[in-house]
This record gives C-alpha cells, structure tokens and sequence, in this order.
C-alpha cells in the first residue's frame, strides 16, 4: 500500500507543480495556447488556481515524508479530486467534453490516493 501510494503522489504531484508552476508563473498570452480557458477567467483566480495545485501537490508528500500531520495527505488528495471535478465541470460548461479525459485520469488518481491515504 505505501510503495503505491508513493508511486502515484508522486506522479500527481510532478504533474500539480507543473501545472500549477505554470499557472502561477507565466502570463495570459503564455497561458492561452494551452488552456483556453484562461481568456474568459481573472488573472488572480487563474494565479489561484495554481496556487491550490502547488499546495495540493506539497501537501501529499511534504506531511507522509516528514511523518508529522499526515492527515494533511488525505486532505491534499481529497482537495485535489473536488479541483478537478471543479475543472471538469467548467470544461463541460464549456462545450469542452473531449478536454475532460485529463480531469478525469487525475480524479481516479487521486481518489485512489485518498483511498491508499486512508487504508494505509
């Protein structure tokens, strides 16, 4: 149970700091091309956003890895499973369904990561 917990908090969380890495760093115009979403929301909910996901991602392997507060991991993954029905929904709402396969893969990872998280 901990070598695969281990295994997919660390795939979510290269993903989450990237992601949300870009999301904090780069400007609208550098954002647009890949997330066309980002033109029709604020630049601080996007700055948000990011920040959420470089918490999201701190939080599942900060706490278990240190061995202090890893509670914290099962709120990370829960968080992130609720951001990214949040994220599929806004697709859907956007007539987006073919870009809803991403939050979809990330919403089982991390729903077994709380899964993992609360067996282990």
């Amino acid at each position: 149970m901990k070598i695969a917990y281990w295994i997919i908090a660390a795939l979510l969380c290269v993903f989450y700091l990237y992601a949300g890495g870009k999301k904090l760093l780069q400007s609208k115009q550098q954002l647009a091309p890949m997330m066309g979403w980002v033109d029709a929301t604020p630049m601080w909910l996007v700055r948000g956003i990011g920040a959420v996901e470089v918490l999201g991602a701190a939080g599942l392997v900060l706490p278990p890895a240190a061995g202090i507060a890893t509670a914290l991991a099962l709120a990370a993954a829960i968080g992130l499973v609720v951001l990214q029905g949040l994220a599929a929904g806004l697709h859907l709402s956007r007539g987006e369904a073919g870009d809803t396969a991403l939050n979809g893969t990330l919403i089982v990872l991390a729903a077994i990561t709380v899964w993992l998280a609360t067996a282990w």
